[in-house]
């Protein structure tokens, strides 16, 4: 076969496998074929030729700005095999011949033309059972997952090759069941990338990304939440970005690149890239300016609203739940699973938002139901506020009153330049925490102090999920704040932190952790025995079950110096051990 010739293979398999066609010119068999020398990628070409009629894009941006770790690409027009091995999704009744088949990556026809979604003109193979290619994963029906892993090899394509070989053809409208919403119904959402699996997964995480003056972080962001999710867990978890940048010649850039590094994750249905034509967007000129912001300032954060409004109508149908982050943070290994625990530790009660972080918007849950709402709701005053404002007015107008966020937090800012203006942007979340499985039990308690509590920052804030902290006033030595467990338990390890980034002067100069035993018929216990010490207002111990082996009924923070700064205890976490 000729280089320039279009790669084709059909795989012979039994009735009973799954069948896979990529084209018609390779013989039976063929496990590669070679692609034509790949033109050089927009970032690369001359000025003049990265468009059409000849004009160059808006922002040549050299790959070295574009991905944080860059892809090594072949040169420009030096001729390079182009081989993905790709195991076909067999039927768990059927398993898979011995070696897997290996396919080259083509475009994909149908064994059975004209078979398909309508009007969708997205083909899938037939067989018995009913299979298709990993990149129509969800065009119909068939759910079965590859059974092993999928190696795919996209070095050396321009972007424009690399998206039509992962994107199926034409718009998709991914909007479905929102009648209700006139402004969104009729919107058309540019599919760059994927394809929606055809079940619904557990968790959506979207995200809105556009071109920043300094700065590019949405790689790292998507290889953390890739890296930091066990394969289980990525079976129930579909991550949407939206490519709302004004320049296209940067979406397509930025969708190539990212089409490169997760094409494993594109083909298995777990990463759509989806982008709303600007046609559909509201106006963006005279805008009102509340809070006497600068006019540019206004435009961004009202397009801001508007590029998540489509972001979560593209997303009511994917999930049960739909977590809303930033295009720059990082993520807590298997936050999944801890999302999925705090879900279940809710149920009953008629909660609008669940918060895994205390940033802006990252780390926000929602029902998935209650995202035509959302959307409606950002579109309908997206001149009027940002979107983190209009957020907590949405949870307020669902008679959710009170924020309810969990500790650790599972998502860090990790950004250091903002997407408007390239300011610096140094915010970071201090209950961040890396691994998100090393819970605290932190067993049900009353919480008792002997200082003075200013205004609402009651002890419960410390110990429990709920926003804020407790804040004690003139704490001096010999004061104290108690934890009294309503059954006893085997404290294995303690951790408290104190003082915060608002006022870090608020700290414990000088305390003692104790554990205490045979509690009276007061809310106190009548022996403690000191297990460790304060330093620079922080305390961690591991152990105490060999310290204390018998169950534990309080723990208690003691001061032990006076001190004119009052005293902030930001947050307590007791783990325990069985035999409680």
């Amino acid at each position: 076969m000729e280089p320039g010739e279009r790669c084709e293979v059909c795989l012979k398999a039994s009735a009973s496998r799954c069948h896979a066609m990529l084209s018609e010119t390779l013989p039976h068999g063929s496990a590669h074929c070679l692609l034509p020398p790949p033109p050089p990628p927009p970032w690369e070409q001359p000025a003049g030729t990265g468009s059409p009629g000849g004009e160059s894009p808006t922002s040549d941006i050299p790959l070295e700005r574009l991905v944080e770790h860059p892809v090594s690409l072949p040169a420009p027009h030096e001729p390079q095999p182009q081989l993905c091995s790709l195991p076909c999704p067999l039927s768990p009744q059927h398993p898979p011949p011995s070696p897997l088949p290996r396919v080259a990556l083509g475009r994909w026809t149908p064994l059975n033309p004209g078979v398909g979604r309508a009007g969708q003109g997205l083909p899938f193979a037939s067989g018995s059972p009913s299979c298709h290619p990993p990149l129509l994963h969800g065009a119909l029906g068939c759910d079965l997952l590859p059974v092993a892993p999928m190696q795919v090899q996209l070095r050396g394509l321009a972007p424009d090759t690399i998206l039509q070989l992962l994107q199926p053809e034409g718009a998709q409208h991914i909007l479905r069941d929102t009648a209700e919403l006139s402004a969104l119904h009729n919107i058309s959402y540019q599919l760059l990338a994927g394809s929606p699996a055809p079940r619904k997964k557990f968790l959506a995480v979207g995200m809105a990304s556009v071109q920043r003056p300094r700065g590019f972080y949405l790689l790292a962001t998507l290889q953390s939440l890739f890296s930091q999710s066990t394969e289980e867990e990525l079976q129930e978890m579909v991550v949407v970005v939206h490519l709302a940048d004004t320049d296209p010649g940067w979406n397509v850039r930025v969708a190539a690149t990212i089409a490169q590094k997760f094409a494993r994750h594109i083909l298995l249905g777990r990463l759509l890239l989806i982008h709303a034509p600007p046609e559909f967007y509201p106006t963006l000129e005279g805008l009102k300016r509340n809070f006497n912001d600068a006019e540019e300032r206004v435009r961004f954060r009202s397009k801001q609203n508007v590029d998540y409004a489509f972001l979560l109508a593209s997303a009511a149908n994917l999930s049960s739940y739909y977590l809303m982050i930033e295009d720059d943070v990082w993520s807590a290994r298997s936050f999944l699973t801890s999302i999925r625990r705090a879900v279940a530790s809710q149920e009953g009660s008629n909660w609008a938002t669940l918060e895994f972080s205390k940033l802006g918007y990252i780390g926000k849950l929602y029902r998935s139901s209650d995202l035509p709402r959302l959307a409606h709701f950002l579109l309908l005053f997206y001149q009027e506020m940002p979107c983190d404002w209009l957020l907590v007015h949405f949870r307020q107008l669902l008679t959710q009153k009170d924020v309810i966020r969990f500790k650790p937090s599972l998502f860090q800012h990790m950004g250091l330049y903002s997407s408007f203006q390239g300011t610096v942007n140094r915010l970071k979340d201090e209950d961040f925490q890396a691994d998100a499985l090393d819970l605290p039990d932190n067993p049900p308690a009353s919480l008792y102090t002997s200082m003075s509590i200013f205004e609402n920052y009651e002890p419960l804030k410390a110990y429990s999920s709920a926003q804020g902290y407790f804040w004690g006033k003139d704490p001096a030595a010999g004061s104290t704040f108690t934890i009294v467990f309503q059954q006893p338990a085997r404290v294995s390890r303690v951790r408290v932190r104190t003082g915060s980034v608002e006022r870090p002067g608020d700290f414990l100069r000088a305390g003692l952790l104790e554990l205490g035993q045979r509690r009276d018929r007061s809310r106190d216990c009548s022996s403690y025995v000191p297990v460790g010490s304060f330093e620079k207002g922080t305390l961690e111990q591991q152990g105490l079950e060999r310290v204390l082996p018998r169950p534990v009924e309080c723990v208690r923070i003691r001061v032990t110096q006076d001190q004119s700064e009052w005293l902030i205890i930001q947050s307590i976490e007791i783990w325990t051990t069985a035999g409680t």
